[in-house]
């Protein structure tokens, strides 16, 4: 069986000199997978995520993608390797155009990536009616949008998200969820971790419950939405 795409292995640390968050705690993601972390606030999920990213150091564990340790590796040199990370908060260029975030998103590049944005386009079209309104002045769901078309611009290997939802109505998380498939199915793994954990394991190929930086639960969406035990501590019965 071969090595996952993405894999943060048996990952333990925290921020700084302080005490661990993390505890042995294994997240993965294949190809064309939707993979998403669950659980209570303070379990560890945005930590995980950081720590796969770089913005943490592990004090024991691994973190390696397309078969390479990048465990060593800031979080500007995981982006060149195929890394598209979408914080939670201040995640656009709140100043500038939409087409200018977007542009942003593709600093790494040095080839010719028009093409890429007409992509992005054709997946967020409301973006290209707005490509040339000040970002700030978007609705939430919007900016959601630009945030996550910015960290396609880079063609990233594999996306990695930090609460896409969080703040936007029901109607506008169902309209993202439907994008996030969509780029999913491009071959793109998707990693997202979200406290909406119903609708995100409904759409979730595999999914992790973490509790106080743990494992608690690992299995396919479906599988963890049937789970009586997952039902009744997570989902609300």
């Amino acid at each position: 069986m071969s090595d996952p795409f993405l894999i943060g292995e048996t990952m333990t640390g925290g921020y700084g000199n302080g005490p661990d968050i993390l505890h042995a705690c294994t997240i993965a993601v294949e190809l064309g997978e939707i993979a998403v972390i669950v659980g209570p606030n303070g379990a560890g999920k945005s930590t995980a995520m950081k720590a796969i990213f770089g913005m943490l150091a592990l004090r024991q564990g691994s973190v390696q993608l397309d078969g390479e340790d990048i465990s060593q590796l800031n979080p500007q040199d995981r982006v060149v390797k195929g890394m598209g990370f979408v914080p939670q908060n201040s995640n656009i260029f709140s100043s500038m155009t939409v087409e200018e975030n977007l542009e942003m998103g593709a600093f790494i590049r040095t080839d010719d990536f028009s093409g890429t944005l007409d992509q992005v386009y054709d997946l967020f079209p409301i973006l290209r009616e707005k490509r040339h309104q000040v970002a700030g002045e978007l609705s939430g769901g919007q900016r959601q949008q630009v945030a996550v078309g910015r960290a396609l611009m880079t063609q990233p290997k594999v996306l990695m998200l930090d609460e896409p939802t969080a703040g936007v109505s029901p109607i506008v998380m169902d309209e993202l969820f439907d994008r996030i498939i969509e780029v999913a199915r491009t071959g793109i793994p998707i990693l997202m971790v979200e406290q909406n954990a119903r609708q995100a394991l409904e759409i979730a190929d595999k999914g992790y419950v973490m509790v106080q930086g743990r494992n608690a639960y690992t299995d396919t969406g479906k599988n963890l939405l049937a789970d009586p035990d997952v039902r009744k501590s997570f989902l609300g019965g």
